[in-house]
């Protein structure tokens, strides 16, 4: 009996332990609801942690390189242009394009037919975006994906070269005034020209900076998860191809024209070769009239 009344014991405290486990799992959040979105939350944040950090004195050039799977790749081709479009981004190349893994016609009437195409639909996107809103873009595509492959963010620390072009810039306006200070002559307008030149260099150069700065460029490539099937209703071209493929009355007339124009070329060919019949024909009469010659004597003889 008292063993009875240990074993019930027992499990009357596993049973309160393992309800307290579930009360303290599902009191985090509230309901799995509210869990999965905090997961997508939790998601975000990190997104947001790697595109849009900043350091005090600090200049980043920030690019990502996204590959994932999504439900359909058009559909979210054109909602990333009009995301862009609506939030100061554009797009600088977009290949999209099938692939096809099988082609296939099968006969369903005496006129028709039906080509089933096998393919699948993947897109590489390079885009550029406000550096501010990067954090917001990368969430933005995040939550179309159905399957991420990987991600990339990178933030070039351009600190340093941003101090070099301002001192190349304070360079090229001290050599220019020393440049001016020189008697005129040959050299001077030759260093001035090698001067300007540079100036107009390290202009180019600190716009493209600039605009690195100003506008984050992401690579995304994005594919279809599994196989599509497209049925295209075409014309059957076997039927076709057997209503017009014999045609005896026509195919006799051609024959019957080929076959004279063969005796004709054939008569042609013969006639190239006149001289040998010619000297046969002189060579067989004299054998023959030889031949004729020894037979009358053999009989004068006897």
């Amino acid at each position: 009996m008292n063993s009875h009344l240990k074993t019930a014991a027992v499990f009357f405290a596993v049973t309160i332990s393992v309800i307290a486990c579930k009360k303290s799992e599902t009191s985090e959040y509230g309901n799995p609801a509210i869990a999965d979105s905090a997961a997508v939350a939790v998601t975000s944040d990190s997104i947001s942690m790697a595109a849009t950090q900043e350091v005090e004195g600090k200049k980043f050039i920030k690019t990502a390189d996204v590959n994932m799977e999504v439900k359909n790749v058009y559909e979210s081709t054109i909602s990333i242009e009009k995301y862009l479009k609506e939030n100061g981004g554009f797009v600088t190349n977009s290949n999209l394009k099938s692939n096809i893994i099988s082609e296939d016609s099968y006969d369903i009437s005496s006129e028709k037919a039906m080509l089933i195409k096998k393919y699948s639909t993947d897109n590489q996107i390079q885009v550029r975006v406000p550096t501010e809103k990067l954090g917001d873009f990368l969430q933005f595509i995040h939550k179309q994906n159905l399957f991420l492959n990987h991600r990339t963010i990178t933030a070039e620390d351009v600190t340093a070269n941003i101090k070099l072009a301002k001192l190349e810039e304070s360079r090229i306006k001290k050599t220019e005034g020393n440049i001016s200070k020189i008697k005129n002559n040959k050299d001077k307008v030759q260093l001035a020209d090698q001067n300007l030149s540079e100036n107009n260099q390290q202009k180019v150069a600190n716009f493209e900076m600039e605009d690195q700065l100003k506008y984050s460029t992401i690579n995304i490539y994005i594919k279809e998860p599994k196989t599509q099937v497209s049925e295209i209703e075409i014309t059957n071209t076997n039927s076709v191809d057997n209503k017009y493929k014999y045609n005896f009355f026509f195919e006799a007339k051609n024959a019957i024209v080929d076959g004279y124009y063969f005796i004709q070329e054939t008569f042609i060919f013969l006639l190239r070769f006149w001289a040998f019949f010619l000297v046969g024909g002189i060579g067989f009469y004299f054998w023959k009239k030889r031949k004729t010659f020894s037979k009358s004597s053999d009989t004068e003889k006897e």
